[in-house]
């Protein structure tokens, strides 16, 4: 960054630093502009189809209905656990829907790539997890009530499969996050 008494200095060309900046930087502000439009497009996409799914889960109760009209699981601890899980994956989802959204409507200015973009992205990401984690651990919670295995390796290797995709997305996901992460608390503490 340019220190505060050199943001009045104009180079040859009458130019201050911040307008060369961004004549020189043009390029790379449309390519970053098309990056995030693209990826908050994708994410909302996902976020969508992982609401539609929660949603449907939460009128489609483990083990169906019993006589009355009360699931069959009501009783079970298990079944509370699928139904705040499959709550918080709805509610991570549509929260990362209104949050890619004001990224999306947003102006995306050369500004706002340095806090606003990566703080907002960085949220956007976290939420994500959340979302696809409490979808899979909704589902494993209706694999466990469901289906009542009786061998060891069957139930772990059944366990596994389940959180198969929330692991592999954390590890990949991993090292953009804490790349964001860092972005998100440098821009908090230089302003």
């Amino acid at each position: 960054m340019v220190p505060a008494d050199y943001t009045i200095n104009r180079n040859k060309e009458k130019k201050t630093a911040k307008e060369l900046f961004k004549d020189q930087h043009k390029d790379q502000l449309k390519d970053a502009q098309e990056w995030v439009k693209n990826t908050c497009q994708s994410c909302s996409a996902v976020a969508f189809l992982v609401a539609t799914v929660v949603f449907a889960a939460a009128f489609t109760a483990p083990g169906g209905f019993n006589d009355s009209g009360r699931p069959v699981f009501e009783e079970k601890p298990l079944y509370s656990f699928f139904t705040v899980m499959d709550v918080a994956g709805l509610s991570s989802s549509l929260t990362l829907v209104v949050i890619f959204l004001s990224v999306l409507t947003s102006s995306l200015d050369q500004e706002d790539f340095q806090s606003t973009v990566p703080r907002t992205l960085s949220f956007g990401f976290t939420f994500l997890f959340f979302a696809i984690a409490n979808t899979m651990l909704s589902f494993t919670a209706a694999i466990i009530l469901t289906v009542h295995l009786k061998k060891a390796w069957t139930t772990s290797l059944t366990y596994a499969a389940a959180f198969l995709p929330v692991s592999v997305y954390a590890i990949v996901q991993f090292g953009l996050n804490i790349e964001f992460l860092k972005s998100a608390v440098n821009s908090i503490m230089s302003s």
